[in-house]
């Protein structure tokens, strides 16, 4: 039986959005740059001190670096933001660029898979980094990107020296083993 002029109802009618997704992904966005290293774990002020020697700074700077990779990495991409402020062009393959960064980078769970090899966090950060610099170096912000990279490397440096490493565990079981019983980090 046909029904000649009737007006077709779809569940769908209009485009739908889906607000389930949109819920997971802002959950996984606040999850992934939230938890990951605590802001309040880095910026810990009974934790700041200068290092006793040479050895000790270059020791910190290596565990911070391996620690807080995450986050130097968004203190970088700040820094370099507030520098392209008066360029336009510039600051719109910035804001491209850092929604890669967001999917590849600090939303992944699992390591990328590349014709069955597995890239590591360390290679996705450096070609990351290198894609970034060289095409905002092709927007004619030369100055400023430079500028930008050296202030954001600075700045982690100088916290990667002055930030003691000895409540720091790279080890996530390790973590829960010597706190257990202790007072710990929340990680939202």
């Amino acid at each position: 039986m046909t029904n000649y002029g009737a007006i077709p109802t779809s569940s769908h009618a209009s485009p739908v959005v889906d607000l389930e997704s949109l819920s997971r992904a802002k959950h996984r966005i606040k999850a992934g740059l939230a938890t990951r290293r605590p802001w309040r774990v880095m910026f810990d002020f009974h934790s700041m001190g200068l290092p006793h020697s040479v050895s000790d700074a270059f020791t910190r700077i290596k565990t911070n670096l391996a620690y807080f990779r995450m986050n130097y990495a968004v203190v970088v991409l700040i820094v370099i933001f507030f520098s392209l402020i008066w360029h336009p062009t510039s600051l719109i393959v910035f804001t491209v660029l850092v929604a890669v960064w967001i999917f590849l980078y600090f939303l992944r769970d699992e390591p990328i898979k590349l014709f069955r090899y597995q890239i590591d966090d360390r290679t996705v950060l450096v070609i990351l980094s290198v894609i970034t610099v060289v095409l905002l170096l092709l927007t004619n912000a030369t100055f400023n990107i430079v500028g930008a990279l050296v202030t954001g490397a600075v700045l982690v440096l100088i916290h990667a020296v002055v930030r003691k490493t000895e409540d720091l565990f790279l080890d996530e079981e390790a973590a829960t083993t010597e706190t257990s019983g202790l007072t710990s980090y929340p990680s939202t």
